[in-house]
């Protein structure tokens, strides 16, 4: 009774993971112990999958537990990588699929790792059926352990069965199929309660209860039968096995059952029972003998059969009711499919661990993201509000004003602000900067559509080949793949463009300012001399509005000093969301980024946005006092236009001095900038080029398949029947070529063969006659002698031996000059006769001599209008 039924294993082809997840741990974790250490885990994991699949798995519990810790490890890693956009392409095999002698076998290519998931979950199941296949059912161990893996194997099986269409987001292939899996889930489920069956028996437990347990695994092997009686990609032994598997367990079940009824002295309930069993194992027994061995149940049936038929004969003489009549057996199922829920192994260790996913580090970059708006937002208002500051102080001459009261000096202010251009480079580094700008925007935008035509590339053969090959071109398509891509490079370049803007701003300004910041670049007698001098002005080192002016700027002062002591600790105020963000994922198994980032942000920056709120009104205030007192010491000097033009050009130096220094942070911030994008731009690239280059492996495979199933469809050409072979008389050939010969099954007709005349010696043709026409000489009356094989003249012929595809792209119907020779078709085994060079007539050929011409000589059309080729394989 102990045949079981066992799933062969998938079969993958090598993926490399090193390369493609590496390049992402290097892209998003910096140098350092962290990505040394995720890059060891990444070479761990490639050896783990080459362990897994890369070999033949033994049939042990081993074997067992490295493939389990491989599906926990890919259920671990699935949320941690950007597996859809590392474009990671697993192609695995049907496992019950042969291949055929002209194709290969069926086979999926996906990128994704849900469909690995799935294709690895299918050989856990197949592998937990052939280890509990090996059991020694004879040990109540091997008992225990068969029926264990038959139910994680079920478990495996129903598992697929729910997820693989989510997984997949298309069609599978049959061995995954929700039916087909669901057939396998419901097999190794009634093996399972079998198994209970034959631990029941062993254990001596009562009949009541062994005839409940066979009863529930006939039925459950009734439901496998009907499951897969429709599933044609199933071994063919299995539904013969499920069907004597069915009245076996049912026999078992009525021999229980009626052991029962002897007991409460119901002898011909017993014996009708008894008999029941008998023909259950009689069927199964004549049916599926070559599958199943029913031997000692069918003894052990005949035994009980006869010995109960002996006792109500001589003894108890009870009516035998029809088993029509007899109560239904009742049920007990002790099986459950495994429930599959990771991690399935007990030995397994993330090699992951530290790394959070990809869910944890979308909401991390976003709040960062937000972070850095919030920072640049304040330090932009504190800096804003410092070029305000200076822009009103030049426009009115402060503090040189205050210290050019003699009219003839350099004021120590602009003295101090030609030192500082002069240390920083003076014109002469500006110039160098901003001439290195279009270089760097060159760069970028080469690097940005170098990255866009790949994809376009790309996506325009796909879009070929999708209409070529119509629905068959079955895989994503790149417009859709791309899309954030797409999205991806148009914001690259719309930055572009904005730092275009930028620059010519920064040029602009620094045209505007370029003869005052050359001025400032002088030697302090030549810049005394470029200053107009004026007459002295009054007295006013005592005056109070000199005084009030002095300290009013110098609380300026301290106010601009608290704005880059404020800068600096907005700076440094340390942000990081992961460790909420991953309580959030676990308690709730989402994260609502937006709400925990605004509240932290709140925490962590809200005293700072009130300081440089405070900060600005304070400045505000101290402007307007400035003004008004500047305009009681402008009503105190002097007035004259040499005066007037003395304080103009100081105002244009105080002016172009912090032109500059603005224009030359800008300008390396933007050389910053572009050297920043340029590796950003690096990495787009690389994302890029690994998608196109996934893709095309992808395409290579998917070409491969189709090539493969159009070998294997039956297209082959239907040709007209030859006029030699019918009663009408033979088109002429165009003159392009000659006429392709047909491929016909021949069948015999019931003709009477010709008697062969004497045959005429070869006629000797020039070239020039060869194109007339050759009287047919009248046959001899039939015989009723073999008769020959002919085509059928009704109906298009039917196509002999396998076909052969053409297509674009590859060699269809080559014509290749041979003799036709239609004896040597089908059943008749005749030897192929010489080919006939085209200035000959005559056919089928000259026989060799001292041999009977047994078929009649037929004359043959000129040769232009018969040479036939056949098609080349």
């Amino acid at each position: 009774m102990a045949t079981f039924i066992s799933v062969p294993l998938k079969k993958s082809s090598e993926v490399d993971l090193v390369k493609p997840l590496s390049k992402f741990v290097t892209a998003t974790y910096p140098p350092g112990e962290e990505q040394a250490e995720y890059l060891r885990a990444v070479e761990e994991l490639n050896k783990l999958r080459k362990s897994v699949l890369g070999r033949p798995l033994d049939k042990h519990e081993s074997s067992l537990e490295i493939l389990l810790r491989y599906y926990d490890q890919l259920c671990a890693i699935e949320s941690k990588f950007p597996f859809p956009e590392l474009c990671l392409t697993f192609t695995w095999k049907d496992a019950f699929d042969k291949g055929s002698l002209f194709g290969g076998s069926v086979k999926l290519a996906l990128a994704s790792v849900g469909y690995e998931k799935t294709c690895v979950l299918f050989n856990v199941g197949a592998l937990a059926s052939q280890i509990a296949s090996e059991q020694n059912l004879d040990d109540d161990e091997g008992l225990k352990s068969a029926a264990k893996f038959y139910q994680l194997a079920s478990g495996a099986f129903a598992h697929i069965k729910n997820t693989v269409l989510s997984a997949l987001n298309r069609e599978p292939t049959m061995d995954i199929s929700p039916e087909t899996v669901g057939t396998l889930s419901q097999i190794m489920l009634s093996q399972a309660q079998e198994v209970f069956v034959l631990k029941a028996t062993a254990d001596k437990m009562k009949d009541a209860i062994i005839a409940k347990l066979a009863n529930q695994a006939a039925d459950y092997y009734g439901d496998a039968f009907k499951q897969c009686q429709y599933k044609e990609n199933l071994p063919k032994e299995v539904l013969p096995v499920l069907a004597a598997k069915h009245c076996m367990m049912q026999a078992t079940a009525e021999m229980y059952q009626s052991a029962l009824a002897n007991q409460k002295k119901k002898f011909g309930e017993e014996i009708a029972r008894l008999q029941h069993a008998t023909e259950l194992v009689k069927t199964a027994a004549s049916r599926y003998d070559e599958y199943v061995n029913v031997k000692d149940l069918s003894d052990k049936i005949n035994r009980a059969l006869t010995a109960a038929k002996k006792d109500n004969d001589f003894i108890y003489h009870d009516r035998v009711p029809e088993v029509k009549d007899l109560e239904h057996i009742g049920k007990a199922s002790l099986v459950k499919a495994t429930a599959v829920q990771a991690p399935l192994s007990q030995k397994f260790t993330d090699l992951f661990e530290k790394m959070v996913p990809m869910a944890v580090q979308q909401s991390v970059s976003a709040a960062n993201s937000k972070k850095a708006d919030t920072v640049n937002r304040l330090v932009g208002s504190l800096r804003e509000a410092t070029n305000l500051c200076n822009g009103v102080l030049a426009s009115l001459n402060l503090p040189a004003a205050l210290e050019d009261l003699s009219g003839d000096s350099v004021p120590q202010s602009i003295l101090e602000k030609s030192r500082a251009v002069i240390q920083q480079g003076g014109l002469q580094s500006i110039e160098q900067l901003i001439k290195d700008l279009p270089e760097l925007l060159q760069r970028n935008r080469e690097i940005l559509d170098e990255s866009l035509k790949i994809l376009n590339d790309e996506e325009t053969t796909d879009n070929e080949l999708r209409a070529k090959f119509n629905q068959r071109w079955a895989r994503t398509p790149s417009g859709d793949l791309y899309k954030s891509l797409r999205a991806e490079g148009n914001n690259f370049r719309s930055i572009l463009d904005k730092a275009v803007q930028a620059d010519q701003v920064v040029k602009e300004r620094y045209n505007s300012h370029c003869e005052m910041i050359v001025l400032l670049c002088k030697p302090e007698n030549e810049l005394s001399s470029a200053i107009p001098s004026a007459n002295p002005a009054k007295t006013l080192q005592g005056s109070e509005v000199v005084n009030v002016l002095r300290a009013q700027l110098a609380q300026l002062d301290e106010v601009k000093r608290e704005r880059d002591v404020l800068e600096g600790e907005i700076k440094s105020v340390t942000f990081d969301m992961t460790t909420k963000f991953l309580t959030a994922l676990a308690q709730d198994g989402a994260i609502n980024e937006e709400a925990l980032t605004s509240g932290e942000l709140d925490t962590r920056y809200g005293a700072h946005t009130q300081h440089v709120q405070q900060n600005l009104r304070r400045q505000e205030e101290l402007l307007s006092q400035i003004q008004v007192s500047h305009q009681e010491f402008s009503a105190l000097k002097q007035s004259n236009s040499e005066a007037n033009n003395r304080e103009e050009v100081l105002k244009k130096l105080a002016s172009a001095h912090d032109s500059y220094i603005e224009i030359s942070s800008n300008i390396k911030e933007g050389t910053k900038f572009y050297n920043d994008l340029t590796e950003i731009l690096l990495k787009f690239q690389n994302k890029c080029s690994d998608i196109v280059f996934a893709r095309k492996t992808e395409r290579d495979e998917l070409l491969k398949d189709l090539q493969q199933s159009i070998a294997r469809e039956p297209s082959a050409p239907s040709f007209n029947v030859p006029s030699y072979q019918s009663n009408t008389p033979a088109p002429v050939p165009a003159a392009g070529g000659p006429t392709p010969a047909p491929r016909t099954v021949f069948q015999q007709q019931p003709q009477a063969k010709p008697q062969p005349p004497a045959r005429p010696p070869p006629p000797n043709i020039p070239t020039q006659a060869a194109s007339a026409s050759v009287p047919v000489s009248n046959p001899v009356p039939p015989s009723s002698a073999n008769h020959p094989p002919v085509a059928p003249t009704s109906g298009p012929s039917q196509a002999q031996g396998p076909p052969y595809p053409s297509y674009q792209g590859y060699p269809g119907y080559y014509q290749m000059p041979m003799a036709y020779n239609p004896y040597a078709y089908g059943q008749f085994n005749m030897p192929c006769l010489p080919y006939q060079a085209q200035g000959q007539v005559g056919y089928p050929g000259v026989p060799p001599a001292q041999q009977p011409y047994p078929y009649p000589q037929q004359q043959q059309p000129p040769p232009q209008q018969q040479q036939p080729y056949y098609p080349q394989q």
